[in-house]
């Protein structure tokens, strides 16, 4: 495919593999084996498999292959592996890059699910170090002689909170680790993680991506060498293979994902801004605003304040409650970056398993609501959430 297109022409063509009936459509092949004409293409194959060559789905699928060569396309990168959750995609990438003795050094502002990771990994020996994302001066006290990774997301849930990765980059590669960045609520329209110096990027694709609910799905992306060798490796063996099925949706998914992405970005800059000063709240948090902390990097590192909006209640856990009740358009639930405009309460879902000093400590309140904004009216939106506040 040409490297001359723009992202909404590489978003509907990047990738595609067609079979001898010429389909318009990607197709969805789905197989967990294939044919071989004779013993001696086996054991060829088996030995080093084409990029269009296949054994087994664990190891590569031709839909599968078209959704990693789009995603790698769109993000810059040389290649792409496809995996069967967010999860999955977050603990490849790690996992397959240290040993017993090594060290990472992580944002504290992180997802519970990726920091269950690092707890999994200090299980089997893997030194990790918890820093202050957004102080580049904690990263540089942390590392250490043995410091193989340096990992954080470049907006933070739910806080959003933005980390500098070129900066991060930079103390990475002058102590000879590597940079793994979880870029899912800048999403792949927004990113410039890898202009910036990240080595590898993750993303749970059943965010954005996908964008319509449908389907579970992560991708590590980073150069060809990695992708192809240790992370593949170590996927294919441990199962963390996507589902071919779950590909092609993805792929359905890709062609609309820059206007769906621009649209909520922009529903969710027009919320942030109606609903700062509300005398409900305590703040409204959005990168676009130029009260955020880091509004500059933001804009600087993302050109955009992204699909995410937190809102932190006075009164805490019974006024968030009461909000989220009185929210019509926008729906309780605990994903992002569908469609549908969806509110989640932190504290009691996604980050429950934290301590109150843990949640404390990222500034995860009783009263943080955390709103991934859909494509529905922006206006329709700005009603919703406003009219629940004053309902507070």
């Amino acid at each position: 495919m040409t490297k001359d297109w723009n992202t909404r022409t590489k978003l509907v063509h990047e990738g595609i593999r067609r079979s001898q009936y010429g389909e318009m459509a990607e197709a969805l092949f789905l197989t967990q084996g294939f044919v071989y004409p004779s013993a001696e293409v086996a054991e060829e194959r088996f030995l080093h498999s084409g990029p269009d060559e296949f054994i087994y789905a664990r190891y590569g699928n031709p839909t599968t292959r078209m959704f990693e060569d789009r995603i790698a396309a769109i993000e810059g990168t040389e290649d792409a592996f496809a995996c069967a959750s967010g999860m999955a995609a977050v603990n490849a990438a790690l996992s397959c890059q240290v040993k017993s003795g090594d060290h990472i050094v992580a944002a504290r502002q992180m997802f519970g699910s990726c920091l269950y990771v690092l707890k999994l990994l200090q299980g089997f020996g893997v030194e990790v170090t918890l820093v202050d994302g957004v102080q580049l001066a904690q990263w540089e006290a942390a590392m250490q002689p043995n410091t193989k990774i340096c990992f954080f997301e470049s907006v933070s849930n739910p806080g959003l909170e933005v980390i500098d990765v070129k900066g991060v980059a930079d103390i990475a590669h002058a102590h000879g680790a590597k940079l793994v960045v979880d870029n899912v609520f800048a999403s792949p329209v927004f990113s410039k993680a890898v202009e910036l110096g990240a080595d590898y990027i993750v993303y749970s694709t059943t965010k954005h991506i996908d964008g319509g609910g449908r389907a579970l799905g992560g991708v590590v992306c980073g150069d060809r060498e990695f992708i192809r060798g240790p992370l593949e490796t170590f996927a294919k063996h441990t199962g963390a293979a996507m589902s071919p099925y779950h590909a092609w949706l993805h792929l359905s998914g890709m062609q609309t994902l820059d206007l769906r992405v621009r649209a909520q970005a922009e529903s969710a800059a027009k919320i942030a801004a109606a609903t700062e000063g509300h005398p409900a709240l305590i703040r409204a948090i959005y990168p676009g605003l130029p009260s955020h902390p880091q509004h500059d990097l933001a804009m600087a590192q993302m050109g955009s304040g992204g699909t995410m909006v937190a809102l932190d209640l006075k009164g805490g856990k019974e006024a968030a409650f009461r909000f989220l009740n009185a929210l019509e358009v926008v729906k309780i639930s605990n994903n992002l970056g569908d469609a549908k405009s969806i509110a989640t309460h932190p504290a009691t879902t996604t980050h429950k398993n934290l301590t109150e000093e843990e949640r404390a400590e990222i500034k995860i309140t009783p009263g943080m609501v955390r709103i991934s904004i859909g494509i529905e009216d922006g206006n329709d939106l700005v009603k919703d959430i406003v009219g629940a506040l004053d309902a507070v």
